[in-house]
């Protein structure tokens, strides 16, 4: 088969259908986010499931997510974490976090669920720390900042999931003028060299187009 996004998307669905199956909380999740006009930036049904396994097999319980949106891949790690863990998601948009949380609530996990409204660098800051993995999925200008707050928030053996860092393989150009690019490289860059993190990064191609993933222990 030839290699094309169509196709990628075709084979993504198939694992999708193979691996994940359907679930009507999830479902509604996105519902009640394409209605609210949200973008269409959510993690890909393989992906959420993804973070729902590293959640468990990491055996973590306090989770931070940064960048809540409509709360999908929220309720792949509440369900993770179990009855006595936490995830604390952030959320630039007051909005944003108002459909979250009611699906957050109708998904059965909202007792898990506790979302902080207001900008990454603002909130970071006020929080306890002692997370065992933290996801970042936000603003990707402002990549470095989330990691150093995740490495400062964590401990040895925190699991970081930095998403997006494929690009479209633009991560390669040193002269893009991309601010997301920009941002993206620089969080690579100090995934590498940062001695507070070991990691690596895995490029995907699916119904996101051509994505990757970067996963990182705090050392």
């Amino acid at each position: 088969m030839e290699s094309t996004p169509a196709a990628w998307a075709r084979a993504d669905t198939f694992l999708a259908d193979m691996l994940v199956g359907t679930d009507p909380a999830l479902e509604h999740a996105l519902e009640a986010q394409r209605a609210a006009g949200l973008p269409e930036i959510e993690v890909a049904p393989a992906a959420g499931k993804l973070l729902n396994l590293l959640v468990r097999m990491s055996g973590a319980r306090r989770v931070l997510e940064i960048g809540t949106l409509g709360g999908y891949s929220t309720i792949w790690m509440a369900r993770a974490v179990g009855p006595d863990g936490q995830v604390v998601t952030i959320e630039a948009e007051a909005d944003n976090a108002a459909v979250a949380r009611a699906s957050i609530d109708a998904a059965g996990v909202g007792d898990r669920v506790d979302i902080r409204v207001g900008r990454g660098a603002d909130v970071l800051p006020t929080l306890v720390g002692g997370f065992d993995l933290v996801f970042i999925d936000a603003d990707k200008e402002s990549n470095t900042v989330y990691l150093d707050w995740a490495a400062k928030l964590g401990h040895p053996g925190t699991v970081v999931v930095l998403d997006n860092i494929g690009r479209d393989g633009e991560i390669v150009r040193d002269d893009s003028t991309d601010p997301k690019v920009n941002g993206t490289r620089a969080g690579l860059r100090m995934l590498g060299e940062d001695p507070r993190f070991d990691a690596t990064a895995l490029q995907t191609v699916g119904v996101k187009g051509w994505d990757g993933v970067a996963l990182a222990l705090v050392v």
